[in-house]
C-alpha cells in the first residue's frame, strides 16, 4: 500500500500492524514530514518489492526506497531474514535500515546491527513517544544525514 505521492523521499515500511501503520502515517502527516511511506505488510512481500518481482515487477511499481523502517515479528519471512538479505545483496545494502520493534531483546539487537542495522530503535507505547521517535528518526535522516542519491535505481 502507497500513500498518497510528496515531495519527500520513499520510506519503505514493513509493518504487519495496522496501528503502528496507522500511527506512523499519523505521525508523519501531524509533523508535517514530506516523505511518501510505503508499506509491506511482511517479509516476503517486502523483498518483493526491493527485488522488483511478482506484481512490483512493472517499471515503476516499486520505487527505491531512501530509507526502510523493518518491524523485526512479521509472519513469513521475518524482519531479522529481510535484513540479512538486504545488507548480502550488493543492490540493496547501501539503503538504510533501521530497526523499529517491540523487542528489545539484546540478541535481537546485536544480530540486527552484525548484518547491518543502521539503527535499532524500540517502539514506543504512547502515541506521543511514537510521534517523537518518527519525528527524531526522520529529521536524522532526511535533513542531516547525506543519503546516496537513489535516482534512476
Amino acid at each position: 500500500m502507497i500513500n498518497p505521492p510528496d515531495e519527500g523521499q520513499d520510506i519503505l515500511l514493513v509493518e504487519d500492524s495496522d496501528v503502528d501503520y496507522e500511527t506512523v502515517l499519523r505521525a508523519f502527516r501531524k509533523g508535517q514530514l514530506r516523505s511518501r511511506v510505503i508499506r509491506c505488510e511482511d517479509g516476503d512481500e517486502a523483498l518483493d518489492y526491493l527485488h522488483r518481482r511478482n506484481r512490483f515487477a512493472a517499471p515503476g511499481a516499486a520505487p527505491r526506497p531512501a530509507l526502510v523502517l523493518l518491524d523485526l515479528n512479521l509472519p513469513g519471512t521475518d524482519g531479522r531474514e529481510v535484513l540479512e538479505e538486504m545488507k548480502s545483496d550488493p543492490a540493496l545494502k547501501d539503503i538504510p535500515v533501521i530497526v523499529m520493534t517491540t523487542s528489545s531483546d539484546p540478541r535481537d539487537v546485536e544480530r540486527c546491527y552484525k548484518y547491518g542495522a543502521n539503527s535499532y530503535v524500540a517502539k514506543p507505547v504512547s502515541f506521543e513517544g511514537y510521534m517523537e521517535a518518527v519525528r527524531r528518526l526522520h529529521s536524522y535522516w532526511f535533513d542531516t544525514v547525506m543519503l546516496p542519491d537513489t535516482a534512476g535505481r
